[in-house]
């Protein structure tokens, strides 16, 4: 699925309906250039879900953490990882539990670390907004 996207007003509309359609524990790689509206798309899905406090890029901190009742939502940016081996050192597995919504910036940066994504947003610039594509990520093969 292509969106065109005017502006961040109709990013955030848009990270409010996908919000609507996003199961409870769901992984999604967000792709784009510094810049691109990751975050304003995670804001979006985040102000749909009732939160109302401050929401900012995890640039500097890596993860967000986001309390939406018996729901999770993390937002990481692994913009500024060095090695995708200190995803292991913050627990990163400790943070796709049941029940929790993870958004990541970044995810080539985590490779080899990260859970196979659900789906995958990309946003590109295009005239004077941004194209978002959204796709659904097969289930990887079950080795029996």
């Amino acid at each position: 699925m292509e969106v065109f996207l005017a502006d961040t007003e109709a990013t955030e509309r848009f990270g409010a309906q996908l919000w609507q359609h996003l199961p409870d524990t769901c992984v999604i790689f967000l792709n784009g250039d510094l810049g691109a509206g990751k975050t304003t798309l995670v804001r979006g899905c985040l102000r749909a879900a009732g939160f109302t406090g401050a929401i900012k890029s995890p640039t500097y901190t890596l993860v967000e953490e986001y309390s939406l009742g018996d729901r999770k939502l993390y937002h990481f940016d692994l913009y500024r990882l060095a090695d995708p081996e200190e995803l292991e050192w913050i627990g990163i597995r400790d943070y796709f539990a049941k029940g929790s919504l993870a958004f990541i910036e970044w995810p080539e940066k985590g490779q080899g670390f990260l859970p196979p994504a659900d789906k995958t947003i990309t946003l590109l610039p295009a005239k004077q907004g941004r194209l978002l594509t959204i796709n659904d990520c097969p289930a990887p093969a079950k080795n029996l």
